[in-house]
């Protein structure tokens, strides 16, 4: 299993930069691990859309999903999706249609962005739609999917992916406040993705994320084989996030970089 950093930034992208988006790949599927902004032209740089088999939606905030709006226009618009000749394309009677699996509420959520200015059913209309059963297991191809709810401010959830052909098990904590729930799930893992938003703990209210010491110590208590520091600002800067993030996992740690490939 490959797993390839897209977009690693939060909800205000690093220049030239995306916000979530991981390409996970294994023995001819191609899975899209969140599509936020500016996921989609990363993607297109590194696979055909045509061909990726699923895209998985860990949670409905913009920064994890919004990309799927252009994604669905080239889906439906793109020379080569019609069903008759244009440009050098043949055309086509199927035209690809790859499987949306995301919480329970989106359909809803993407007719009303769509609605705003346009067709309210766009998004489904150029994926297969399936609003996904947290409490199930998925097999998909060569992967198996689990999910695991985790403290956000929207419901999110925690999205485990492992290689039935490997055993290689990539665990992705989505955005959360500091949980025991997540460690629990997370226990074992090989390779471990955490968020760090935060420099520092919010100061009041509702917690939602985790800053890089906090994410050290979970993949700690884990006992994660592996940490990648991800979804923070480039502000912060690679070197703090990771000296943070060492201190309380107690060893190397790995920061997401655009581009950045992991293999299981």
């Amino acid at each position: 299993m490959r797993i390839t950093v897209l977009g690693k930034s939060p909800s205000w992208q690093d220049p030239g930069g995306a916000c979530s988006g991981y390409l996970v790949e294994e023995t001819g599927m191609v899975l899209l691990l969140d599509c936020g902004n500016g996921v989609f032209g990363k993607l297109r740089s590194r696979v055909d859309y045509v061909d990726v088999d699923v895209v998985v939606i860990s949670h409905l905030h913009a920064d994890h999903f919004l990309d799927l709006i252009p994604y669905a226009y080239a889906l439906t618009y793109s020379p080569r999706q019609q069903p008759v000749p244009v440009h050098g394309w043949p055309g086509t009677d199927n035209p690809a249609r790859p499987r949306l699996l995301c919480p329970r509420g989106s359909r809803d959520v993407f007719r009303r962005v769509t609605g705003a200015w346009g067709t309210e059913t766009l998004v489904e209309n150029a994926f297969d739609l399936c609003e996904y059963d947290p409490d199930e297991c998925l097999e998909i191809g060569p992967l198996r999917l689990r999910f695991h709810a985790v403290p956000h401010f929207v419901p999110a959830w925690a999205i485990e992916i492992v290689s039935l052909q490997t055993g290689g098990r990539f665990t992705f904590g989505a955005d959360s406040a500091p949980t025991d729930e997540l460690v629990r799930f997370a226990d074992g893992t090989d390779l471990l993705m955490l968020e760090a938003t935060l420099p520092r703990p919010e100061r009041d209210g509702t917690r939602g994320h985790l800053t890089a010491g906090e994410a050290g110590d979970h993949a700690a208590r884990a006992n994660a084989k592996q940490l990648v520091i991800t979804h923070f600002p480039d502000e912060l800067g690679e070197q703090w996030v990771r000296a943070e993030a060492e201190r309380s996992f107690g060893r190397a740690v790995l920061v997401a970089r655009e581009g950045e490939t992991y293999a299981l």
